[in-house]
């Protein structure tokens, strides 16, 4: 009867601790994530709050002209007789 009591208290113990320390690691994780989301949060405000020059077109503008100074060159050659 002993032994079962033994074995059964050792259990116990060892299934305490790995709760114990599956626990800790949970909170260390979830402490992590936040702390990594609000990173992300202040990088989004950091980037949107940034003075943008008027003078210098956004990415997307820039393609959009470029694209739109490549069929102005091909409607030029049209006009002009060239085969492209």
């Amino acid at each position: 009867m002993a032994t079962i009591a033994s074995d059964l208290t050792a259990n116990l113990v060892t299934a305490a601790v790995a709760l114990t320390a599956l626990g800790i690691v949970s909170l260390a994780a979830l402490r992590g994530w936040r702390d990594w989301i609000e990173l992300k949060r202040e990088e989004l405000a950091a980037g949107r709050s940034a003075a943008h020059d008027p003078a210098v077109p956004h990415a997307g503008s820039r393609i959009e002209i470029a694209d739109l100074k490549e069929r102005l060159r091909k409607l030029e050659a049209i006009a002009a007789g060239v085969d492209l």
